[in-house]
């Protein structure tokens, strides 16, 4: 990925960064990021992963997704610039899809002159292709179970490898977490130099209908309107924390004006609300944790519902299901098309150790139809599980809804 940026004459110096990690609520921040940046008049990029419907979602300048002819153009142009290395030696193997859509994003940035970017990592941070970006100020999460073949086995292994974008000299503020993982991002800072801020230090959170006000050791700030979920108003508090360590790092920004604007972010597909007949509510909760955090969201509305679930084989889809069944009145399984996607049986085998009654219907669009089918007047249908099952009903429903 360096050889790259080399090659492409540096485009991930042309702006100043952000670098957002974590297992979940990196994507929530992002967006908590980008929209109150935007609403101090900032240029911002933003890149994010994975998209629901169209790949473009991954870069957007302004809020609004890079054109299809820049985008066709820039992915071009970093192949030429890859086949290049290869011709000369000075890379083995061709880039792979997430280090090229890195590359695209970075120069549709440049082309664009951003004030900011707020980057998301894809996986890990240590070795991540984002991690090439120098940022101003770097954001840890969350730090739980999920992808071990790649980040490790232990808590302390994932934080290592998300530590990876800790810089010297240069804040990095960290979620919530359990010790283990936490204790190991302060050994990595302190050998670095960076300054470590606790997201939830020193901070008091009061809720009055619906609005939360936000008090930190820098400053208070009311009426602030958090996504949906208790997880998203910690996501939050991170996301104003680390507006506070790039205020502390030089960038002028208004920050009373930043965070009033974070009651406008959007992130599709997490805890997402559709007003159709039946209501659908779509959340990407895609490892245990997050299935934890739907869970809790779902005891707190106490929303009566039909679950629609489908996840990948290489999660843990079964503590998932454990955690989520017994809280839906019925089970619909489907799968994606995709080779990694788990079977409906081994989906169906989670109701054995539920005690849930679960139906198999091995197309999407079949487990809608059943779903919308089962549930009751006042029943709402959660589609969980898989962010790539949230992107397939997304896209059937939302065409559905624009054909009406």
């Amino acid at each position: 990925m360096r050889a790259l940026m080399r090659e492409l004459g540096h485009p991930e110096r042309a702006f100043r960064s952000i670098i957002v990690a974590g297992t979940n609520g990196k994507g929530s921040v992002s967006a908590y990021l980008d929209t109150a940046l935007r609403g101090d008049s900032l240029r911002v990029g933003r890149y994010t992963s994975p998209h629901l419907i169209d790949i473009r979602e991954r870069m957007t300048v302004g809020g609004r997704n890079i054109g299809n002819a820049e985008f066709e153009r820039l992915v071009l142009a970093v192949r030429d610039a890859a086949e290049r290395l290869r011709r000369r030696g000075t890379i083995e193997e061709h880039p792979n899809h997430f280090e090229i859509l890195t590359a695209v994003a970075f120069l549709h940035f440049q082309k664009h002159a951003v004030d900011i970017a707020v980057l998301e990592v894809g996986l890990g941070g240590r070795l991540d292709a984002t991690n090439v970006a120098s940022p101003l100020v770097s954001a840890i999460v969350s730090i739980d179970f999920d992808h071990e073949e790649y980040l490790g086995s232990t808590l302390a292994s994932i934080a290592a490898e998300k530590a990876g974008v800790v810089r010297a000299n240069r804040a990095v503020v960290v979620g919530p977490m359990a010790g283990e993982a936490f204790g190991k991002i302060r050994e990595i800072s302190a050998k670095r130099r960076a300054r470590v801020i606790s997201a939830l230090q020193g901070v008091v959170l009061r809720r009055s209908n619906g609005e939360l006000r936000v008090r930190t050791p820098r400053g208070s700030y009311a009426h602030v309107h958090p996504l949906p979920g208790a997880h998203q108003r910690i996501n939050l508090v991170v996301a104003i924390r680390t507006l506070e360590a790039l205020f502390a790092a030089g960038l002028k920004v208004d920050l009373p004006r930043a965070v009033a604007a974070m009651s406008l972010a959007v992130w599709p597909g997490r805890l997402e609300r559709l007003d159709l007949h039946p209501p659908f509510l779509l959340d990407g909760a895609h490892n245990p944790a997050g299935a934890k955090a739907l869970a809790a969201y779902l005891k707190e509305t106490r929303e009566p519902h039909v679950l629609v679930f489908g996840a990948m084989r290489d999660k843990h889809f079964g503590e998932m299901g454990e955690t989520l069944f017994p809280l839906a009145r019925r089970v619909v399984v489907t799968r994606v098309r995709m080779t990694r996607a788990a079977t409906t049986k081994q989906l169906a085998e989670i109701g054995r150790s539920t005690g849930q009654a679960v139906i198999e219907e091995p197309s999407v669009r079949g487990a809608l139809s059943k779903a919308a089918a089962l549930a009751r007047p006042g029943e709402t249908v959660v589609v969980a599980g898989s962010l790539y099952l949230v992107g397939a009903v997304r896209r059937r429903l939302l065409g559905a809804r624009s054909r009406a």
